[in-house]
């Protein structure tokens, strides 16, 4: 289902995985003890934003899930999975994860079936034409990511290092700082990031 930019459905409902995500974001605060003020320190999040991301009243960006991520010591993979309902040896096409930050232009599908216990993961990148998307932090930092471009053109920065991919290159690196990833092309770019924990 299409959402809004308020993160509701077209019906004014929630999204499922919108809901799914914010149960497991206030789980993971409460299972610290911390409070929004605490999490809003740690995060550099506004307690209003992540009370309405725990609230599902938004849908949140990329950018706001790698911040959360960053703080809870998980990759963004693990915390969509962890937001599933079981963990599966198997995925279907059909049942994989689909997430969308529709503020970025950016659509992500969790490939691998997801589990707490496992180091590496796949996931499908795409973005938009023109799409631009930034990240502060790693949400692990020495993250390893091979980056591989299935069609269009993808420019990755990294340690202040631009690289420009297109279909059927590849790059690896560990990330330890900001990255930025900008679709370089006209049309959308779609790639497969293997993401391995150190």
């Amino acid at each position: 289902m299409r959402q809004q930019a308020d993160g509701t459905g077209a019906a004014g409902s929630p999204d499922p995985v919108d809901v799914r995500i914010a149960g497991r974001l206030a789980q993971l605060r409460a299972e610290r003890g911390w409070s929004l003020g605490e999490l809003a320190e740690r995060s550099g999040v506004s307690r209003s934003t992540l009370s309405r991301a725990e609230r599902a009243e938004i849908s949140p960006t990329a950018s706001l899930l790698n911040r959360l991520c960053h703080v809870y010591g998980r990759t963004m993979s693990r915390l969509l999975g962890e937001a599933e309902a079981q963990a599966a040896l198997v995925v279907r096409a059909g049942e994989q994860s689909v997430w969308e930050d529709r503020a970025s232009g950016f659509v992500r599908r969790s490939v691998s079936p997801p589990h707490p216990a496992l180091r590496g993961e796949l996931v499908e990148g795409r973005l938009a034409a023109g799409a631009d998307l930034s990240y502060d932090r790693p949400p692990v930092a020495g993250l390893e990511q091979h980056l591989w471009v299935l069609e269009g053109a993808l420019e990755v920065t990294a340690d202040g290092v631009a690289h420009h991919l297109d279909a059927g290159d590849c790059l690896r690196l560990r990330v330890w700082g900001p990255t930025r990833f900008r679709c370089a092309g006209d049309d959308e770019v779609r790639y497969v990031l293997a993401v391995v924990l150190p």
